[in-house]
C-alpha cells in the first residue's frame, strides 16, 4: 500500500531544512556589556544595517540572527550604533575563516553596582549582570568565549564613585570570568570621551582607573577614545566615533594575536 506525504509536510520539511542550514557554525563570542555607549546611541546608516555573511547576533529572544544595528534592546527608544558590529566586521576582515557571535547586554544608564549578581536595575526593569550571565550561557551553546567588551563608567562619574571605580572594576572582571568558566578570556575596557571629561572632571578619575586597572588585572587591555566625537549632547558618541572605538577594540585583539580563528 502506497502512502503520500502531505505538500504541507513536504513544506514544512524543506523550512526546517533551510533553517538548519542558516543556524550559525561554531563562533567565537564576544559579549558586549556596560552602558549607553556600548549600546549605542549613534544614528544608523546603511552600512550599519547591513549583514556580513560570518557575523551574528544573540537577539533578544536568545535566538541567533545576522547582526545588524541596533543590535542592543536595552533602551527601545533611544538605541543605535554602537562599537560592536563595527569591531567584528574588523575581526572578520582580517580573519577570513572566523565566524563571529555578538551577544549584546549593556544596560543604559547602569552603574558598575548595578553590574553585581542579583542587582536589579529599575529604568530598564533588568538585571544587568545576571541577565548577560544568562545570555551568555545560551551563546555558549554556540561557540566559545573569547573576549569581554566593555565600556561603561559615565553614570560612575561623582566625587563619591568614581575614586572606588578601579577596585569595582577589578572584582567586576573576577566575578564574570568566575561564573563564565573564563578565567584567563580577553577583558578589554575603553576610556570615556574626551567630550564627557571636559564638562566632568570625575570622568577623569574613571578614565585613570580604566587604565590602572589594566595593569593588574590578568590578559586585560584599555583602549583610548581620544580624539572621538559625541553627536552633539555631550555624552554619546556620533555613528562615525561608534564605528572608530569599534575598530579600536579590534585592533587590541589583532596586535595581540589574541585571536585563534577556529575555536
Amino acid at each position: 500500500m502506497k502512502t503520500s506525504v502531505s505538500p504541507i509536510i513536504v513544506a514544512l520539511l524543506f523550512i526546517m531544512l533551510a533553517f538548519k542550514q542558516d543556524v550559525p557554525p561554531r563562533l567565537q563570542l564576544f559579549l558586549l556589556i556596560g552602558q549607553s555607549n556600548m549600546a549605542g546611541r549613534g544614528v544608523p546608516e546603511a552600512e550599519d544595517q547591513q549583514p556580513h555573511p560570518r557575523i551574528w547576533m544573540l537577539d533578544k529572544a536568545e535566538s541567533w540572527v545576522p547582526a545588524r544595528d541596533p543590535m542592543h534592546f536595552d533602551k527601545p527608544a533611544v538605541i543605535g550604533v554602537g562599537p560592536g558590529f563595527a569591531f567584528a566586521k574588523k575581526l572578520a576582515g582580517t580573519y577570513p575563516t572566523m565566524n563571529i557571535g555578538l551577544v549584546p547586554c549593556a544596560v543604559g544608564g547602569s552603574g558598575i553596582d548595578d553590574w553585581k549578581t542579583g542587582a536589579y536595575y529599575d529604568p530598564t526593569k533588568s538585571y544587568p549582570y545576571d541577565d548577560a550571565l544568562r545570555r551568555a550561557k545560551k551563546a555558549l551553546e554556540n561557540g566559545q568565549l573569547v573576549g569581554f567588551i566593555w565600556h561603561q563608567g559615565e553614570s560612575d562619574s561623582t566625587p563619591e564613585k568614581a575614586p572606588v571605580y578601579e577596585a569595582k572594576l577589578e572584582e567586576l572582571v573576577t566575578r564574570f570570568r568566575k561564573d563564565l568558566n573564563a578565567p584567563n578570556v580577553p577583558f578589554l575596557v575603553a576610556t570615556l570621551g574626551d567630550f564627557v571629561v571636559k564638562r566632568n572632571p570625575n570622568a577623569k578619575t574613571v578614565n585613570d582607573a580604566l587604565k590602572n586597572a589594566t595593569q593588574h588585572i590578568s590578559n586585560s587591555y584599555y583602549v583610548l577614545s581620544s580624539g572621538l566625537t559625541d553627536k552633539g549632547d555631550s555624552t554619546h558618541f556620533d555613528t562615525r566615533s561608534a564605528r572608530t572605538l569599534g575598530e579600536r577594540y579590534a585592533d587590541v585583539f589583532i596586535q595581540k594575536k589574541m585571536i585563534k580563528e577556529k575555536p
